[in-house]
């Protein structure tokens, strides 16, 4: 702990260094919760029965949007949203394709367990070395996150027998996508002291941890996660 709070305080949060990595982490972030809002819109269409709670989920993602996008004004930072929108274009399309097929499975995959584990583990590093505003804003964020995972944890595990084939599919498919992302992220993340090997870890143990929620022994979670390594 006391290693962290001596790396905030050398952190300049003004500095021209920090401000163009920023500009990149916080246009993801914004991106990633206009994803998530967009998903759900399309979720509800998919599961009518879940209509009302998909659409409150979608709400919440757009009010988390608006503190991430207060987060850069208060560095005075322009967020680099083409950047994100790349950024995010592996898992758009695919969450695309599988929607207009019908496959509601592997939406759920994508964005209730791949997006929301790739958003709690980025806020989770993120939080102890934020400056005091976006640590407010994240710490908020974070706690309504756990409730959209939880969404598609409960629905997947209602329905594992006829899912399990389709989840191991979307997985294979999916997984490595995340990889990259990683990668491509690794040197802004670490100029606002958010290390790669931390951010991997806290991804893998959220993501483990919905599997087995899930149904998925853990062999077989195992197994799925290390699709993830043929893109490392």
């Amino acid at each position: 702990m006391q290693q962290i709070v001596d790396q905030v305080e050398k952190i300049d949060f003004q500095s021209e260094t920090y401000k163009d990595a920023y500009s990149r982490i916080n246009a993801i972030v914004i991106e990633g919760e206009q994803e998530a809002h967009d998903n759900y819109i399309k979720l509800a269409e998919l599961l009518p029965a879940k209509k009302d709670e998909l659409i409150r989920l979608s709400k919440m993602e757009s009010r988390h949007k608006k503190g991430f996008e207060a987060c850069g004004r208060n560095l005075k930072v322009t967020p680099d949203m083409e950047f994100a929108q790349n950024f995010f274009l592996g898992l758009h399309q695919n969450f695309q394709t599988a929607a207009a097929s019908g496959k509601v499975v592997t939406c759920l995959l994508i964005q209730s367990l791949i997006i929301e584990c790739f958003a709690i583990a980025a806020y989770n590093i993120y939080i102890p070395v934020a400056d005091d505003f976006a640590r407010k804003i994240t710490e908020g964020v974070v706690k309504e996150e756990y409730s959209h995972l939880s969404f598609g944890e409960v629905w997947l595990q209602e329905n594992f027998a006829e899912a399990k084939a389709e989840l191991e599919e979307a997985n294979r498919h999916n997984l490595p996508i995340v990889w990259k992302m990683l990668n491509q992220v690794a040197d802004d993340a670490q100029i606002l002291a958010m290390e790669k090997e931390a951010l991997v870890e806290d991804f893998m143990i959220q993501y483990g941890e919905a599997l087995s929620n899930i149904g998925f022994t853990t062999r077989d979670i195992m197994r799925l996660s290390a699709y993830g390594l043929t893109a490392a």
